[in-house]
């Protein structure tokens, strides 16, 4: 009985982990930042994966309630698209209470139909003093021909402090 050498079978196992590595179902890594100071909160969000790696930033300002945005063209390198929205009223914070909100984001793949479509991206953003999380959604169009700002939508609000235990 022959002993095959040690480096046909390292080479035949670097083979099968190869082909393994090729044919394993791939997942996107995909990372969303985010940074704050006293007064703003920036964050990133994901577009889409059908669109590559494309994110949109969002920058919420805690002065005036303004939820701003844009997404940069791939091809020339420039901000192409552009969000806003005033969030203040959605949380209907009194007038002599200074805000408090909090910003995040998350994927919800929403099925798409034409040009504009909705962004995977949701943005989620709570204000302490009313005890409200929304979240928004904006459209991502596939056009690189810079348009004027899009609305930001409101896709939900629930109010964190009256959930109570389902017993």
């Amino acid at each position: 009985m022959s002993h095959q050498p040690a480096f046909v079978w390292l080479i035949i196992g670097l083979v099968g982990g190869i082909t393994v590595c090729q044919i394993w179902p791939h997942e996107t890594m995909q990372a969303a930042t985010s940074d704050r100071s006293e007064t703003f909160a920036m964050v990133t969000s994901s577009t889409g994966s059908d669109l590559g790696a494309l994110e949109s930033i969002f920058v919420l300002d805690f002065l005036t309630g303004r939820l701003v945005g844009s997404t940069m063209a791939p091809k020339t390198g420039r901000f192409h698209r552009f969000y806003i929205r005033n969030i203040g009223a959605d949380f209907r914070v009194q007038q002599n209470t200074k805000p408090q909100y909090t910003i995040s984001t998350g994927i919800m793949p929403f099925s798409q139909a034409g040009q504009t479509e909705a962004a995977n991206g949701v943005i989620y953003i709570s204000e302490l003093t009313s005890g409200k999380v929304a979240a928004y959604g904006y459209p991502f169009s596939t056009s690189e021909k810079i348009l004027p700002a899009m609305p930001i939508e409101l896709l939900d609000v629930f109010a964190f402090r009256e959930i109570t235990s389902g017993k």
